[in-house]
């Protein structure tokens, strides 16, 4: 086990913000934190329900979550924040793939509820999704933040910090589109899809507790906004400073332009 201490902590509202030296150890940071915070709940209630989100900049902590001793994963049901409409499942760029490969099959969850990007009616798809969450409330978020300081794939143009969805069909920016590309998940851009299926601000933001990774100088400015900027739809991930147990992790190459 890593052993870690931010180099950095400090406030946003009531998001809590940590910085580390390096990638590995804020994902590491955040895995222990995920992992207890698992634990802390499995002594009071039956199952812990965790949405995750599917992105390169989650490596680093599914690698450390998946390996962490004690955690009953029995008792733990998985979901995923968004989707692609139109992608394969089992195309790599895929989230519900990258989340099989990362974590979902790496140890043995109760139960793992997937988004459909295939399905005939994407609406219906977003309804039947919304009915597992109400009947399955996520306890914790694992999620990071765009470029665009999209969460999920809720961009500037389509966020709604009062959605009355859970889940819903968007159509992504070229800023969101470009980073797939950035991240190398695309070789350029007219291969990624132009929509997806997400789950909406609101629907995060249940969550009774929301641990953000952000690594990567390509986030720099996302940071910047988030951490600098009034909380606004302009900038999706500002949304965060309002929630009661939501916490920031960032490398130093993430943290760059505070």
């Amino acid at each position: 086990m890593i052993q870690t201490t931010p180099i950095t902590k400090l406030f946003a509202n009531k998001l809590k913000v940590r910085i580390y030296e390096t990638r590995v150890e804020m994902g590491a940071e955040a895995a222990k934190d995920v992992a207890e915070k698992i634990k802390e709940l499995l002594l009071h209630q039956q199952f812990v329900n965790i949405i995750f989100a599917a992105a390169p900049s989650q490596n680093e902590f599914l690698y450390a979550l998946s390996r962490y001793k004690g955690i009953n994963w029995s008792r733990v049901n998985g979901f995923h924040m968004d989707e692609y409409i139109g992608l394969q499942p089992i195309a790599s760029q895929s989230f519900a793939y990258f989340l099989k490969e990362k974590i979902f099959d790496r140890v043995s969850f109760n139960s793992v509820y997937y988004i459909n990007g295939n399905a005939a009616d994407p609406v219906a798809e977003c309804h039947r999704y919304a009915r597992l969450l109400r009947e399955n409330q996520p306890d914790i978020v694992c999620m990071g933040i765009g470029e665009n300081t999209h969460i999920a794939f809720n961009d500037p143009h389509t966020a709604d910090f009062n959605d009355p969805f859970l889940v819903k069909v968007v159509t992504l920016d070229e800023a969101s589109r470009q980073q797939q590309v950035h991240d190398g998940c695309f070789i350029a851009l007219q291969d990624v899809p132009e929509s997806a299926i997400t789950l909406t601000v609101p629907a995060l933001l249940k969550a009774q507790s929301c641990f953000c990774i952000v690594p990567g100088s390509n986030k720099a400015d996302a940071v910047k906004n988030t951490i600098n900027n009034e909380v606004q739809e302009m900038y999706p991930s500002t949304s965060l400073k309002r929630h009661n147990d939501a916490t920031l992790y960032l490398d130093n190459d993430s943290a760059a332009k505070l």
